[in-house]
C-alpha cells in the first residue's frame, strides 16, 4: 500500500484526480505485454525476450562488444534557429540527456557522470525513463540520479516517462529535480522569456494534458514542449509550440549498419525517431538516450548527450553555418 505521506506530496503536487488516476493506471497495467497505451505489444515488459535477446547475442560472441557500445556516450551538438525566438535567448543552450535508466545501465551512468562537468549550458531537460523495469524498486535509480545531479550545474527540469511511477516525482524534488507533471514555467532572461512545458508519460500511462500544461501559456509566445515521447508532434504542432523534445525511442539501440534501426517501438515516421526533424513549424529532437532498456547493449546507435543552442534568425532569412542568406 502506498504510504500516506507519498500519496498526501502526490496530490498536493499535480492534485487528487491526476495522482490517483495515474497510480491507479500503474496499478491496472503494471507490467502488461499486449494491449494499454499507444502501442499494442511492449517488449520491455515481456521478461523472457530480454533472456532470448541476451542469449542470442552470448552465442553470437557480440554481447560483450554491444556492452562496450553501450558505455561510449557521445556528444552531440543540435541548433535550433527561429524568428520567432526572443533576442534575448540567442545562444541559450539546453542539455538535453533521455532515458537513462540508471539502475541498469551503470558503465554509461559513470561516464556520463565525468562528461558533465566539462559541458557549458544554460538549463538541463530530462526526458523520462528514469528505471531500467517498468515495475519494482525505484530506490536504485534515484541514488544514481543523486549522483548525476551533482555533477550538473544550474538548474535541471524533467518529465516522467513510460517506465517511471509517479511515486518517483518527491524523491527526484527532494534533489533539486523539478518534475513538470501536466504543468509549464516561465523562463526569463533580458526582460523577455520562453515558456518550458512538460506532460506526464503520453506512450504507456496516456497522462498527458496539453491544455492543462499550456493553461498558463500565451499561444504568441516561445515555448518548449518536454515529452518522454515524440508521438505527441502532431498535437504540438497544433497547439503551436516551437520546440518539442523527446526520447523514448532508443533510436533502436540495436540497428542494422548505417544505423537502420530494426524497430522504434513507436507510432512515428522514421524520419522522426532519432535525431532533429521537423513537422509544419514545429521544431523537433528525438534523442536516442544516454542509457539502454531491455538488455543493456547497443549497435549502431551510440548513446548520446544532446546540446541545443537556441538562435534567433532574421524574418524572411534562412540561418546556415551561423550565416544568414535570403531564402
Amino acid at each position: 500500500m502506498l504510504e500516506d505521506s507519498v500519496l498526501k506530496a502526490l496530490e498536493a503536487r499535480v492534485g487528487r484526480l491526476h495522482a490517483r488516476q495515474r497510480l491507479g493506471i500503474e496499478k491496472d497495467h503494471e507490467a502488461q505485454v499486449f494491449g494499454q497505451g499507444l502501442n499494442f505489444f511492449h517488449i520491455e515488459n515481456l521478461t523472457s525476450s530480454h533472456f532470448l535477446i541476451e542469449w542470442i547475442l552470448r552465442l553470437t560472441g557480440l554481447y560483450w562488444r554491444g556492452r562496450k557500445n553501450a558505455e561510449r556516450i557521445v556528444i552531440r551538438s543540435n541548433v535550433i534557429a527561429s524568428e520567432d525566438l526572443p533576442k534575448a535567448f540567442d545562444g541559450f543552450t539546453i542539455l538535453h540527456l533521455s532515458d537513462l535508466h540508471a539502475d541498469m545501465s551503470e558503465g554509461a551512468m559513470a561516464n556520463l557522470g565525468a562528461l558533465l562537468p566539462e559541458i557549458a549550458y544554460d538549463i538541463c531537460v530530462l526526458t523520462g525513463d528514469f528505471r531500467g523495469k517498468t515495475f519494482g524498486p525505484f530506490e536504485p535509480s534515484l541514488a544514481r540520479l543523486r549522483r548525476l545531479r551533482a555533477a550538473m550545474k544550474g538548474p535541471v527540469y524533467a518529465v516522467l516517462g513510460n517506465h517511471d511511477t509517479i511515486r518517483m516525482t518527491p524523491g527526484l524534488e527532494a534533489i533539486d529535480i523539478p518534475v513538470l507533471l501536466n504543468e509549464s514555467l516561465a523562463i526569463e532572461r533580458g526582460g523577455e522569456r520562453v515558456h518550458l512545458v512538460g506532460v506526464d508519460d503520453a506512450h504507456f500511462y496516456r497522462a498527458d494534458n496539453l491544455e492543462k500544461a499550456t493553461a498558463n501559456v500565451p499561444h504568441d509566445e516561445f515555448s518548449i514542449l518536454l515529452s518522454h515521447t515524440p508521438e505527441i508532434y502532431r498535437q504540438a504542432a497544433h497547439a503551436d509550440f516551437n520546440v518539442l523534445l523527446a526520447g523514448h525511442t532508443h533510436g533502436g539501440q540495436i540497428c542494422l549498419p548505417g544505423g537502420i534501426p530494426i524497430t522504434l517501438d513507436s507510432n512515428l515516421p522514421r524520419s522522426m525517431g532519432s535525431g532533429a526533424w521537423t513537422y509544419g513549424r514545429l521544431t523537433g529532437y528525438t534523442s536516442v538516450g544516454a542509457g539502454s532498456s531491455v538488455v543493456p547493449v547497443r549497435f549502431n546507435c551510440p548513446p548520446e548527450i544532446a546540446l541545443h543552442r537556441l538562435e534567433t534568425i532574421s524574418e524572411g532569412l534562412v540561418k546556415i553555418d551561423d550565416r544568414e542568406y535570403p531564402p
